[in-house]
């Protein structure tokens, strides 16, 4: 018996010696035995909670006051020590708050403070001037930069302390609470307008009647009697944005009203009436606090992310600010990536491109752009062909801003451009990690360009962006860059141009027969008018659209407005020993693309004709997406050419003859 009683004295007296002195004194003064403070030492680690809670938790006790004082000092000294700064305890030391108050509407934020949890606390008259700042964590390197590179351009310097979180918990909240009051103070003084903008946005006719419940609990409720009028207007604005299915959100100040625009299938639309021209510096704070953006910043162009659920599934809002004469301007990219199908064959309507665009991507190493203007589609592109590469035998890095897709199995890297994260040195980092495909967002620079080739002749597949008009226009595009001729032949094994046409209503399309002359300015002939049936999107204006609603005669797929959805639009130039001759010899855009279509290419224009007359879209789409395009006239010289050979016997034809004098067949088919 005396053996077990030594034994169990020997293990208290171990167990006691692993505790600080302030464990030590709370197991000597009976508060807690050892395998209690093992056990909240556990616990703490675990659960990264203050000791003193875990205590109190686990004993349902609350701790003596001395002992909690004894405890904060004890914690602050094991700060200092793990931090090499200087601590401090408001309790001993009290904060000025009037000047902390100063220090955080002038200098740092209190947006600043929230997201690195740290407070400004004092101004010091040293040689150059510093500001004093607490921070819960004088490690966090991110938030050092940014408070250094915020005090450098008022010509101070920054000082760091340690504090403990609960100081700064107590801290941040005595000045939101004096904030709450002078606010409150201010709205007694201004009741009567605020009753106005209230009763503005109350009467306003948002024409949305179907309020989205997912949104209750991330957004709040859409319709909330209890909430505030801005806030509930705002919400309608996300809710209407999702319902429609629509890409952008544009908030547009202008000299007498707000402006809400919706980009649906590529086209601006008038969302909503004008808004009151007084809540346009409301509705503005308000996404800019959703976005955790600077809402005292109205002078510099700012951007963030906001994250809401809807419908089950994540929505991300890529949030962009502008300052400009009548206020600042918000546009928010709505990238629901739940609603887009990643795959080629969900692009790809033309076997053959997609046969050689999938050929391109099977390849193990070799350069592939993808060019096109913003929002043609290349993310979704450039993504589908990483889905179709993505498996266990396969490593995939992609550099990006802003990573718009998640896609499990791949490495996936942002670009921060504050702290030398850029497309170049990141893709420079991935050749040291073994990569078989490499994603770059954008080339736009020579040192991205260049280092995309070296690396797309030393065994990667690589694939980028490109900012041209169509395929051949690339190459032009990376001979201003600076890359050099041979690299590029050597490495690029094809370009991917693309747009996005409006798809016709398969509902209510109305189906016609173009006359010659309409045929003719795209290009085509028809011996017969009645051989060519086409489509034309039945668009209703506002008023037909109401009257259909009210007798239950409205497309329910399109609403009146003729298209539903987008299809791809594409041209694929793969590269050929003719035309990797042409790019070392420097020959002009005209001059690739004129060889390209003679080696097979298919234009965008010839893409979309055939989209119409598959009938996908319609022959205006075709004029406000395509018809610029240079395709035409290079199938016309390609066509031009291939005449002057008789396609029975080959043999060489004069400009002049209509029929091969040698077998008689008509030299053209039409």
């Amino acid at each position: 018996m005396n053996k077990y009683v030594s034994s169990k004295v020997s293990r208290a007296v171990a167990l006691r010696n692993q505790f600080s002195p302030f464990g030590n004194k709370l197991v000597q003064s009976g508060y807690v035995n050892p395998e209690q403070m093992q056990k909240a030492l556990s616990e703490v680690r675990k659960s990264k909670r203050p000791l003193t809670e875990v205590l109190e938790s686990l004993t349902g006790q609350k701790l003596p006051p001395d002992m909690v004082r004894q405890y904060k000092k004890h914690h602050l000294f094991e700060l200092k020590i793990l931090y090499g700064v200087d601590s401090i305890d408001p309790e001993i030391n009290p904060v000025a708050s009037m000047q902390m108050k100063e220090l955080i509407e002038s200098l740092i934020s209190i947006d600043v403070c929230r997201r690195y949890k740290l407070v400004p606390i004092e101004k010091r008259e040293t040689e150059p001037p510093s500001v004093v700042v607490s921070m819960v964590d004088p490690d966090n390197l991110e938030a050092t930069d940014e408070i250094k590179r915020i005090l450098r351009t008022q010509g101070f310097e920054m000082q760091r302390i340690v504090i403990a979180e609960s100081d700064y918990e107590e801290l941040l909240n005595q000045y939101l609470d004096e904030q709450a009051k002078q606010e409150e103070e201010k709205a007694k003084s201004k009741s009567a307008v605020n009753v106005d903008v209230s009763q503005d946005i109350e009467n306003l006719d948002l024409n949305f009647q179907e309020a989205q419940e997912e949104f209750a609990d991330d957004l709040g409720a859409v319709n909330d009697a209890q909430g505030a009028p801005v806030i509930n207007l705002v919400n309608k604005i996300l809710a209407k944005a999702l319902n429609e299915k629509t890409s952008d959100i544009h908030i547009e100040p202008q000299e007498e009203f707000l402006q809400v625009r919706f980009r649906k299938d590529g086209v601006l639309t008038q969302a909503f009436e004008p808004l009151p021209k007084k809540i346009i510096s409301a509705v503005v704070a308000r996404f800019k606090i959703m976005a955790d953006l600077d809402i005292a910043e109205k002078r510099l162009p700012q951007d963030g992310k906001i994250r809401r659920m809807y419908q089950n599934r994540k929505v991300d809002f890529r949030v962009s600010t502008l300052p400009s004469r009548y206020g600042e301007k918000v546009v928010l990219r709505i990238l629901d990536n739940s609603a887009t199908q990643l795959g080629l064959d969900f692009l790809i309507t033309s076997e053959q491109t997609l046969n050689i665009v999938r050929e391109m991507a099977s390849r193990p190493f070799g350069l592939i752009l993808v060019t096109g203007p913003t929002g043609s589609g290349k993310s979704t592109s450039l993504y589908s062909i990483l889905a179709e590469r993505n498996n266990p035998g396969i490593n995939i890095s992609t550099a990006e801003d802003p990573i718009e897709y998640s896609l499990p199995g791949i490495t996936q890297v942002q670009v921060i451009r504050e702290k030398g994260m850029d497309f170049a040195s990141i893709l420079r980092a991935f050749l040291r990690q073994d990569p078989d495909v490499i994603l770059v967002g954008e080339t736009r620079d020579k040192e991205t360009a260049k280092t995309a080739i070296e690396a797309a002749l030393t065994g990667h597949l690589v694939l980028t962006t490109l900012h041209t008009n169509d395929a051949a226009g690339a190459i032009a595009r990376l001979d201003e860059m600076g890359v050099e001729p041979f690299m590029i032949s050597g490495a690029l094994l094809g370009v991917l141009a693309q747009r996005l046409m409006r798809r016709v209503c398969s509902e209510c399309r109305v189906e016609y027969h173009p006359d010659r002359e309409e045929l003719a300015r795209f290009g085509l002939s028809a011996s017969n008018e009645e051989e060519i049936a086409l489509y034309r999107a039945n668009r209703l204006n506002p008023e037909e659209i109401a009257q259909a609603q009210a007798n239950g005669t409205l497309c329910p797929k399109c609403k009146g407005v003729g298209y539903k959805g987008r299809v791809g639009v594409y041209e694929v130039m793969q590269m050929t020993e003719r035309l990797q001759a042409l790019i070392n010899e420097g020959a002009t855009t005209d001059r690739i693309k004129e060889v390209a279509v003679e080696d097979g290419m298919v234009t965008l224009l010839a893409y979309s004709l055939n989209l119409v007359r598959e009938g996908l879209t319609t022959l205006e789409e075709v004029e406000r997406v395509t018809f610029t395009d240079s395709g035409l006239e290079a199938e016309l010289k390609a066509k031009r050419k291939s005449s002057l050979t008789c396609r029975t016997c080959t043999a060489e034809l004069q400009p002049e003859w209509l029929d091969c004098p040698y077998c008689l067949t008509p030299r053209f088919q039409d």
